[in-house]
């Protein structure tokens, strides 16, 4: 109803403004903020991140002369505070290099937390005469990123705000309302250096007014209709975590340190209670299985509240306030009779956890029950010890099966599982021991490559897919391609993205045309 009236409706231009604001820059790294930004610009993991700036900090030999020369600050820290040297330092490097319109009158300061430990300087570069561009031939191409993004922070930090004017225009089309807004730099400031944003058009166009994608209008114009996009959207649950989400999420709720960030997301993921998919971090069975466990049994323990303020607690006996023993004590005392209470009740918590079934053991007809192993979840005889048959879940036993045979014994292929990720083997093993790698039914598209795209992982167990004639073809994608072709350009494949914004949809790799979600198969 709505796109039927607007298309009838006369659209003319009823108000125009323009503004000015100003950009501020943003306080030198700590750890948290260093890892959030880390993983948005680079798609760096938590621990990959501290793991580069590990070495930088230790080191890295810029000449043999100096030796092995640290090139930031320690990494580990929850303030923004900088020592005064560094500011002198930093201040002359800004008027020499860009000149005294981007340097302010007096040093910037920034607050940090009331919980900071303010332990250390925030992270920043040691030495301004050794810029990115000086050593970028002693870093490898991480090491090289993360020095840059420091380095730019910290310098972007104390150089003056930017200037931006902003162009609003209301549309009006019967009781309808539109309005499209725009923003140039009048003056670049901390911009020059660090966070040039997409939507600036810093230089102009050929629009007339310096504002891109709107013309020259004035008030009272009468604009043609071209096209009308509906669009009806609706809420959304909260986006699973990323690691930088969930790093920042810890920060927030003052759980850990800067020095455990990393640690806490590679427990988490090295026990297998999250998997990473889409670069989201999803529970598992497993996960989800132990946390109601413990947080049945330690309700007082294993809640948000509890480790920030025991974080508060060791604080206070930091500074003398409190009495180290009064406070274990008050700890330890209600856990040992929790701790006491549980013994011997292990063997009923896992057989709490067992589900009866009305499959039938293969081997002797006794029922099957599920049971919980290292790997998560599988089905194994009730019969047990007496009969040790045990297989997959239906579910799980579904997602191995393909539509492939094997080209040796023609038994059907099966995806399984093994330390390098995912491959397709005989289901006649161990009578046939054929395995290849789990291919996506679709044609590698580089130009007269005969292979086929299939699943891979990175040292780093991070899903991607490539070509099977690696290392002739060097075709690589991290997004999963579907065998659908392309409505625009016709491209034989798409890949499956997924935005907060948008949710799941197709898009074209050549193209970028997308699919709706409602338009998907």
């Amino acid at each position: 109803a709505h796109v039927t009236k607007l298309k009838k409706a006369e659209y003319s231009v009823s108000d125009i403004k323009e503004t000015s604001k100003t950009k501020k820059s943003t306080a030198p790294f700590i750890t948290s903020t260093l890892q959030q930004e880390a993983a948005k610009k680079f798609g760096f993991s938590a621990k990959v991140t501290m793991g580069i700036a590990q070495k930088l900090y230790e080191g890295i030999e810029i000449n043999k002369k100096d030796g092995q020369v640290g090139l930031i600050t320690y990494m580990r820290t929850d303030s923004t505070r900088v020592s005064n040297e560094a500011l002198n330092n930093v201040r002359k490097y800004i008027s020499k290099t860009y000149g005294d319109e981007y340097l302010p009158k007096k040093p910037i300061p920034y607050g940090s937390k009331k919980s900071a430990q303010d332990a250390h300087e925030a992270i920043r570069p040691t030495y301004m005469d050794l810029t990115p561009d000086k050593v970028k031939k002693k870093l490898n191409p991480q090491q090289f990123k993360l020095y840059s993004l420091i380095w730019n922070r910290f310098v972007a930090s104390q150089m003056n705000p930017a200037k931006l004017n902003v162009l609003t225009v209301d549309i009006t089309a019967d009781k309808y309302l539109f309005r499209v807004s725009s923003q140039k730099i009048i003056f670049d400031g901390f911009l020059k250096i660090y966070h040039i944003e997409k939507d600036i058009d810093e230089n102009g166009n050929n629009n007339g007014n310096g504002y891109q994608d709107i013309p020259s209008l004035n008030v009272k114009d009468i604009l043609k209709l071209l096209n009308l996009t509906p669009k009806q959207s609706f809420t959304k649950p909260p986006a699973r975590f990323s690691e930088a989400m969930l790093v920042k999420e810890l920060e927030a709720d003052g759980i850990g340190r800067p020095s455990t960030y990393a640690s806490i997301i590679s427990t988490l993921k090295d026990r297998k209670y999250v998997e990473i998919t889409e670069r989201r971090l999803h529970p598992t069975d497993l996960g989800m299985t132990v946390s109601k466990i413990l947080v049945e049994n330690f309700p007082n323990l294993f809640n948000v509240k509890f480790t920030a303020e025991m974080e508060k607690d060791l604080d206070l006996v930091e500074e003398g306030t409190d009495d180290w023993q009064k406070l274990l004590g008050e700890f330890y005392k209600p856990f040992i009779k929790t701790i006491e209470s549980l013994k011997g009740k292990e063997k009923s918590i896992k057989a709490s956890m067992e589900e009866k079934t009305d499959v039938k053991c293969e081997k002797c007809s006794s029922p099957m029950i599920i049971k919980w192993g290292r790997n998560g979840k599988f089905m194994a005889c009730s019969s047990y010890p007496d009969c040790k048959s045990t297989k997959p879940l239906p579910e799980e036993e579904a997602k191995t099966k393909t539509d492939a045979k094997c080209e040796k014994c023609g038994s059907p292929m099966v995806i399984k599982t093994g330390r390098f990720g995912r491959f397709m083997a005989c289901s006649a093993y161990p009578d046939c021991k054929n395995t290849k790698a789990v291919t996506m039914g679709i044609k590698c598209p580089k130009d007269g490559c005969k292979g086929e795209i299939v699943e891979k992982q990175t040292k780093a167990k991070r899903l991607f897919y490539g070509c099977t004639k690696y290392p002739k073809c060097d075709f690589a994608s991290w997004n999963t391609p579907v065998k659908k072709k392309c409505p625009a350009c016709k491209n034989p494949f798409m890949v499956v993205k997924n935005t907060k914004a948008k949710g799941e949809f197709y898009q074209c790799p050549e193209c970028k045309n997308e699919l709706i979600p409602e338009s998907k198969d």
